[in-house]
């Protein structure tokens, strides 16, 4: 082969293969209106509370041939919180707690993607609430297999769940009841339900 021809099949390769592994990689994008965070902390050691964020926003970078090389970004509105009782919510956005004034959302950035079994996958990343960023892992189950729905869109869900404490985020609210205990739990469980559309 001619030093052109040579050089011409080389740079032909490297473009057929760059363009292969963009290919492999698809975006996906949360789908607002059909995703939400939800939470559970213990109230004094007796009972669990429930609420929910309603604005769950992010893009999911997802490489099935390899999927170490996908990524994850999500933010949570920490304003839009709701656990069915005004009171509460207003005392849950205040400084004692989220202080929405100045932290209005909540940021997670993946590190890692794994597989952790069939239909699962183990994600591990920073997770940033009141500007205070720690490294969470969250067991996932999907993503489900694409479904057109009737509008033409491709659509995916997952489900994502782990557990914080919230005094690791300066969250260190701590009035406790006459037996010692806390009012509220340290430890709140969370869960993520996605709905994501594929962009492109």
């Amino acid at each position: 082969m001619k030093p052109l021809k040579h050089a011409l099949f080389i740079i032909a390769t490297v473009l057929a293969l760059t363009f292969t592994a963009a290919a492999q990689t698809t975006t996906w994008q949360i789908d607002t209106q059909h995703s939400s965070a939800q939470f559970a902390a213990r109230h004094l050691l007796i009972s669990t509370v429930r609420g929910e964020f309603h604005n769950v926003t992010g893009t999911v970078y997802l490489d099935e041939t390899d999927i170490s090389k996908s990524r994850v970004e999500a933010t949570i509105d920490t304003t839009t919180i709701d656990t069915r009782e005004p009171k509460r919510d207003a005392h849950l956005k205040s400084a004692d707690f989220l202080d929405v004034a100045n932290f209005p959302t909540m940021t997670f950035k993946s590190t890692q993607v794994e597989k952790a079994g069939d239909g699962k996958l183990r994600v591990t990343g920073e997770l940033t609430i009141r500007g205070v960023s720690k490294p969470v892992v969250l067991e996932v189950e999907g993503p489900t297999p694409e479904i057109k729905d009737p509008w033409g869109n491709q659509r995916r869900g997952a489900t994502a769940r782990t557990k914080i404490n919230r005094f690791d985020y300066g969250v260190r609210w701590d009035k406790k009841f006459d037996t010692g205990g806390l009012v509220v739990g340290e430890t709140i469980e969370i869960t993520i339900d996605l709905e994501l559309i594929k962009k492109g």
